[in-house]
């Protein structure tokens, strides 16, 4: 359906005589972003796709007939991220307050996702875990993508869920870490202010594309494919990892906290 979809954009957008830029300058996108479209790679968000039935005068086929998955019980505009996070090669995760998606439990995701406003109801919130708890099974690939994953310590101090939810989460975090599916390194808050502190981060890099990078914060998300934003972001995400624990010290606190919880739960 995706690559129907895609070759119904480009047969448009062809029609009209309009290179993928021109029509990515139309409907205020990037042309690499028009490119992922066409090819089948991305879904667009329904705002996208509104643009680019105005862009190709196409009413609202594009709208109306924008594939259905399981992504549309994701936010709207975390649908583009979710799709290339499922293709990248390597990933790298900046937690500020609560654990990433593709790293929660079952347990905890229920509770972010049941906690959202307007409240979802009890089949909403089953259908967003669904969706939440598949995005993990890339991890069940031994060796890719590769993920590493760097916590503010706020993550592991907020107990989401409560002390046997949070024991859980952070022992699930324990166990891919000391298999070595994934690198974890903890920010301690006594670094102060650091360079990511105003919003979550993901980095990703592929085979065959630019590396993306998408921050997200209060009911917004962005992703990132322009190369002198990227690179700005990794710089950030560079920096900020130079100031975190090693990954002994940091599995040594994760292992604590979980501790902790479990003997005040």
């Amino acid at each position: 359906m995706r690559n129907t979809y895609g070759e119904w954009l480009k047969a448009q957008r062809e029609a009209a005589g309009l290179t993928q830029q021109e029509l990515a300058d139309m409907a205020i996108m990037t042309r690499s972003h028009i490119s992922h479209i066409e090819g089948g790679r991305r879904v667009p968000s329904s705002e996208d796709a509104r643009r680019l039935d105005k862009a190709l005068n196409t009413g609202d086929v594009l709208s109306s007939f924008r594939p259905e998955t399981d992504d549309d019980v994701l936010a709207d505009y975390f649908a583009p991220a979710e799709h290339l996070e499922q293709q990248a090669t390597m990933i790298r995760e900046f937690a500020l307050s609560f654990f990433p998606g593709i790293l929660q439990t079952e347990a905890y995701a229920r509770c972010v996702l049941g906690n959202a406003f307007p409240p979802p109801s009890p089949a909403e919130c089953d259908k967003a875990l669904v969706a939440r708890l598949g995005r993990a099974r890339i991890l069940q690939n031994p060796t890719s993508p590769v993920v590493w994953v760097l916590l503010d310590e706020m993550a592991l101090r907020r107990p989401v869920g409560g002390a046997d939810v949070m024991a859980e989460q952070l022992e699930h975090m324990i166990a891919l870490t000391e298999v070595g599916r994934i690198r974890t390194h903890v920010l301690p808050i006594s670094v102060g202010y650091h360079p990511l502190l105003d919003s979550m981060l993901t980095l990703m890099w592929f085979e065959d594309q630019p590396p993306i990078a998408y921050s997200e914060g209060a009911r917004t998300g962005k992703l990132h494919d322009s190369p002198s934003v990227v690179a700005v972001l990794q710089g950030r995400y560079d920096l900020a990892l130079s100031d975190a624990m090693p990954l002994k010290e940091s599995l040594a606190l994760l292992k604590a906290t979980a501790k902790g919880y479990r003997e005040h739960g």
